[in-house]
């Protein structure tokens, strides 16, 4: 494959209810927004929901989220509501390898939002425009093994748990051992 750099391809995409698009400039606040009302849901699982960052801080974030998806390191994706336009959450895929290709699926939802079958639409969508734009042949999905909503998404999208890796890495408190699931769905 040629440099990533060079291979052009969308930068959003759309599903039944969802507009799903890069980081842009001005997403900050919503996202912010939403990263305050989810914060108790994420903190169990993720490292940036450990402490909450200024506006500010969140925007700087969104930019950089920017830039790397332009340069093709990580591509995060920011899920809004496609009537409403409301900014429901972050997908996105990371730890990318582009000689397979193969991509790491990551995905939260804002906590107002969860119990609809948003993250399920989106990462669905996310999976489809992957292997149809982006040529992938493995998509993975890693998650705690006690994370059981993540689990949920992956095993009702088609993913098949591959593996679990016991005392894979210590809890976001550092206070106990997890294993880590890893699901994949292959070309």
């Amino acid at each position: 494959m040629n440099h990533p750099l060079l291979f052009d391809f969308p930068q959003q995409f759309e599903t039944e209810r969802l507009l799903v698009r890069l980081p842009m400039p001005g997403d900050g606040a919503p996202l912010y927004e939403a990263m305050i009302h989810s914060l108790p849901e994420l903190k169990p699982w993720l490292e940036f929901a450990q402490q909450v960052p200024s506006v500010e801080e969140t925007e700087l974030n969104v930019r950089q989220a920017h830039i790397a998806f332009l340069e093709r390191k990580d591509l995060r994706m920011h899920i809004f509501h496609r009537e409403t336009g409301a900014f429901i959450g972050s997908t996105g895929l990371h730890r990318i390898n582009w000689e397979v290709p193969k991509f790491e699926i990551g995905y939260w939802i804002d906590t107002r939002y969860s119990g609809q079958g948003y993250i399920t639409e989106a990462v669905k969508g996310l999976t489809d425009f992957s292997f149809r734009e982006l040529h992938a042949q493995r998509l993975e999905i890693r998650c705690d093994s006690k994370n059981v909503k993540s689990r949920k998404v992956a095993e009702r999208l088609g993913f098949e748990l591959e593996g679990i890796l016991r005392r894979d890495s210590l809890s976001i408190d550092k206070r106990d051992w997890r294993d880590t699931c890893i699901y994949a769905k292959l070309r």
